[in-house]
């Protein structure tokens, strides 16, 4: 089927985004690639390229460049996949304050942007901007009073809607592959399978817009795990320019791994814990070769990520932390009781949002997409708007989380530090104005925390690009700093007991709750993906806590261990089992008592078995088969007595064959 721009022979924007029907002898859609034949037709290229190289100095060229083209679809994968989470990081920052106001000397500016040339703002009171103006500011001109909040709320809500609105109306309308977390699927696809479109040019467009939109709309869900299907789609453009990949759905495959990399490496700042995640979660097939492209994938995007700098502080993150106190042996038992949770949280979560999604596929509520997504958004907007921890994005507030409460530091989780009834005198801290109580920060973000559980269970597999990384640390984070602040609140008021008397003088600031925020962080993460080397290094990379490796495996491994005791299934596998998608993990060992014989020999009564003999079938006899089957394949046998096997046919290449 050829389209209307080809035919006329000018090509557009809709001819070039379409994807192109596949050519006799590659394989059919939702179809598994054979492995062997793929490996075969690679090492016969290899071997043609090579004999040929010695034949002139043009082919010797040609051989070059086939050697080079893998280093150069991967300097390309890393170029497009770091800018386009530049561009990303730098929409959702200016987007997410658009709901609470606008720059008047730049609208395009975002709160941050807008007040870095403002003499008045101080690193104390960073709102005070006169440049920035909240929305009751602009339409009412007021700032305090029971009117502004409640114009400042209803805007709030309405740019939610309106963004979630557009989302899901595009993805509905022009790329429905754009939806979801996109991690089952190319985690299937690695694996061998087909899924035509999923990584088509269309997706890559979609999935960009609105993954800006939808994290910019305030709904539990994140960036990181959609960058690294944007990450694929753009491996899978570039692939298709090489007919070394193009032409080799295994060699392909190859290129995809390292593009998931270059995804995590852009999604985190991580490069190295980017391959490590490739390699542990995602990748099927996965040789030395494909380790070092990933590698350099993964370094390209993001070197190219910090080039564009989109925070403004020239780190390739925002999670970044400098503690000033180390941690000590006793506190691995809360570390390891936050892995408790995290494997808890993890195993809630899946069985809730699996039992939560089968209902939408089984009932008439996926009939409904957009008014899903509008019901949720409104929900989340109304309920996040009031908590100061749930009104700013889940990223900021995962970097608010993890930060340590130094004497400058303007967080409203340290303001409590300074409430003399509370814990340490004002005078530890000078220049700092009364706290608002430990007991307001603990109620607060215990209700932050409640809110998020459960709106992440009904947000997570929407028809709308959804990540699960940041919104899992984020309850982490969350449980982890109140589980910090109480350490620090016993160590400050009993420092004589004796789990903190050999390191814990009076006054002392030796508890670090920022710390324990990472390492729930890290806990519940682990708990929900299952993930464990990968993700220790994520975390260390993610927020250069070189020193802080041991509590974070202890939660890691506690996670894991606790969530397994529940089910072997982490979020993705629970999705790819959900959608039905063929899929054998390979760390999966399976046990079957059942023999071969006992499930291909036809029963009493049932018609024998349609397979190709050796040497005593005729083409009349082969086309005679394939008119009165549908199987996709054919077991070739040495005869109808013996019935051994030696081979297997598949019909899309039986067909071509006997009709030449």
């Amino acid at each position: 089927m050829v389209n209307a721009g080809a035919m006329s022979g000018s090509g557009n924007l809709m001819d070039f985004l379409d994807e192109p029907f596949p050519d006799v002898g590659t394989y059919e859609d939702f179809h598994t690639i054979d492995w062997l034949r793929e490996k075969s037709r690679d090492t016969d290229r290899h071997r043609k390229i090579t004999s040929k190289s010695k034949e002139s100095i043009w082919e010797f060229i040609k051989s070059l460049l086939d050697a080079w083209s893998g280093w150069a679809v991967m300097l390309l994968i890393g170029l497009l996949a770091g800018t386009l989470a530049g561009v990303i990081d730098l929409a959702v920052d200016w987007m997410t304050d658009l709901k609470e106001g606008i720059c008047l000397s730049a609208f395009w500016y975002s709160h941050e942007q807008c007040c870095w040339t403002s003499n008045e703002t101080t690193f104390e009171d960073r709102d005070k901007c006169p440049l920035w103006q909240k929305w009751s500011e602009l339409l009412v001109k007021q700032s305090e009073g029971a009117s502004a909040y409640i114009l400042n709320y209803l805007m709030y809500i309405l740019w939610a809607l309106l963004f979630a609105f557009l989302a899901v109306s595009l993805v509905r309308v022009f790329a429905p592959y754009a939806c979801g977390s996109g991690i089952p699927e190319i985690k299937t696809i690695l694996s061998g399978f087909i899924i035509r479109g999923y990584l088509g040019k269309w997706t890559l467009l979609i999935k960009t817009v609105t993954l800006v939109l939808v994290v910019s709309s305030g709904l539990s869900l994140g960036k990181e795990g959609p960058l690294v299907h944007v990450a694929c789609c753009c491996g899978n453009f570039f692939s298709s320019l090489f007919s070394k990949y193009s032409k080799n759905e295994g060699k392909r495959r190859e290129v995809l791994s390292a593009a998931a990399a270059a995804g995590v490496s852009v999604a985190f700042g991580a490069p190295i814990g980017g391959v490590l995640f490739s390699l542990e979660e995602v990748s099927y097939y996965f040789p030395l070769k494909t380790l070092w492209r990933s590698f350099f994938a993964a370094l390209v995007a993001a070197f190219t990520l910090r080039s564009i700098n989109p925070f403004g502080n020239s780190r390739l993150v925002l999670f970044y932390v400098e503690y000033h106190t180390p941690w000590y042996m006793a506190e691995l038992f809360p570390f390891i009781l936050l892995g408790v949770f995290g494997g808890l949280w993890g195993t809630l979560f899946i069985r809730c949002n699996i039992a939560w999604c089968r209902r939408r596929k089984t009932t008439k509520l996926g009939k409904y997409p957009v008014l899903e997504v509008i019901a949720v958004t409104a929900i989340t907007a109304i309920v996040a708007y009031p908590n100061p921890y749930t009104r700013r994005s889940t990223s900021e507030l995962i970097s608010e989380l993890f930060n340590d409460c130094g004497a400058l530091e303007s967080s409203q989780l340290c303001d409590y530090i300074n409430d003399p009834n509370m814990t340490r005198p004002v005078d530890d801290i000078p220049d700092r104005p009364a706290g608002v109580g430990v007991y307001t920060a603990m109620w607060q973000l215990a209700l932050a925390l409640i809110f998020k559980i459960v709106i992440t269970i009904f947000t997570f597999g929407m028809k709308i690009p959804s990540g699960l990384f940041i919104p899992s640390m984020a309850v982490g984070a969350m449980a982890g700093r109140m589980v910090g602040i109480g350490v620090e609140q016993l160590a400050y008021h009993h420092h004589d007991w004796i789990i903190f008397r050999n390191w814990c003088r009076p006054g002392a600031d030796c508890v670090t709750p920022g710390l324990y925020a990472m390492v729930g962080a890290a806990a519940c993460l682990g708990g929900v993906t299952r993930m464990t080397v990968s993700l220790v290094v994520i975390m260390f990379e993610l927020t250069g806590g070189l020193e802080y490796i041991v509590p974070l495996m202890a939660a890691a491994v506690t996670s894991k261990w606790v969530a397994d005791a529940f089910g072997k299934e982490g979020i993705y596998e629970a999705h790819i089992h959900l959608n039905g998608y063929p899929f054998l993990d390979v760390k999966d060992e399976f046990t079957h008592r059942t023999l071969a014989t006992d499930v291909m020999r036809p029963r009493r009564g049932e018609p024998p078995l349609s397979v190709l003999t050796q040497g005593s079938m005729t083409v009349e006899d082969v086309e005679t088969l394939i008119k009165e089957t549908d199987y996709n394949g054919f077991p070739v046998v040495v005869s109808r007595d013996s019935e051994r096997l030696i081979g297997f046919a598949q019909r899309r290449e039986l067909i071509p064959a006997i009709s030449e």
